[in-house]
């Protein structure tokens, strides 16, 4: 299983505003911008770090799951939520030729922790040896920041502010994340009742 980002959040989207008042930097100067590039990253890092720590996709885009084979042939569980949609479904044969699968064969069952591409009959169109199925999905909880819930964005700005902060501390222990941001993300982390599918 392959999981890749297909579109990236745009430069405009990101909160730089935001957090530039969150720190309490200084304004009405010539070189207001100078910093921008650098906060940008950090909410970027932010956001990533805390997908990665809930499973869920903050603001909307594009994604492909690249699977060699289904474990259960009547549905598969995606590894990201929400999803908004499936775009597209494609098996590749071995020497790499894609066909698309008709829309009318699957459809998405939505959740709020393992959304699942479901058969609409009894079962997948099946995977040839060597092969794999591509599955083109958009997920994500808003499609601009002020959208999302205040104490996910409250998370993001805690988090990228602690980066800006100690950007040059190079002691702080692996995985580190303030205690105020995994107390704002403990209600968003799946909660796993057995193996996944």
């Amino acid at each position: 299983m392959m999981l890749v980002e297909e579109t990236q959040v745009p430069e405009a989207a990101l909160p730089v505003a935001e957090l530039k008042r969150h720190l309490r930097l200084g304004t009405g100067f010539a070189e207001d911008d100078v910093q921008d590039a650098v906060l940008g990253s950090f909410l970027r890092a932010a956001m990533a770090a805390i997908e990665a720590r809930t499973s869920k996709i903050l603001l909307q885009r594009g994604f492909v799951l690249t699977l060699n084979g289904w474990r259960d042939p009547s549905a598969v569980s995606l590894p990201v939520a929400p999803v908004v949609s499936v775009t597209q479904l494609a098996l590749v044969d071995r020497w790499g030729v894609a066909t698309v699968v008709a829309p009318e064969l699957y459809r998405l069952e939505q959740d709020a922790d393992r959304p699942r591409l479901a058969a609409q009959g009894t079962a997948l169109p099946t995977v040839v040896t060597g092969g794999a199925a591509e599955v083109r999905f958009a997920a994500g909880m808003a499609s601009a920041f002020a959208e999302l819930p205040a104490d996910l964005a409250q998370a993001v700005l805690l988090l990228a502010a602690h980066y800006y902060e100690y950007r040059d501390d190079t002691s702080l222990g692996q995985g580190c994340m303030p205690f105020g941001v995994t107390s704002l993300l403990a209600r968003y982390r799946p909660v796993r009742l057995g193996m996944p599918q």
